[in-house]
């Protein structure tokens, strides 16, 4: 008499274990050995630096900017100016 196999075999169910085992080790190494979080650090850290270089450029553009309209406003205040 034969008997009928249900569900998986020992052999089977140690064999996909050890597929996980090995998927979690290659994981594990390609975040650590290809440097993928110093990448992201870098990147955080450029990130930081491009925003200061431009928040510097947009401060003396403002300055610029400010000089030169007040120097307009001085210039229609001497042509408008109230006759005494």
């Amino acid at each position: 008499m034969l008997r009928e196999e249900k569900g998986i075999t020992l052999v089977a169910l140690i064999i996909t274990i050890i597929v996980l085992i090995i998927l979690a080790a290659v994981t594990v190494m390609s975040f650590t050995d290809s440097g993928l979080i110093n990448t992201a650090v870098n990147g955080t850290i450029n990130y930081a630096n491009a925003q200061h270089e431009e928040q510097v450029v947009m401060n003396e553009l403002y300055e610029n900017l400010s000089d030169k309209v007040n120097a307009v406003e001085q210039a229609l205040n001497g042509v408008y100016a109230p006759q005494p």
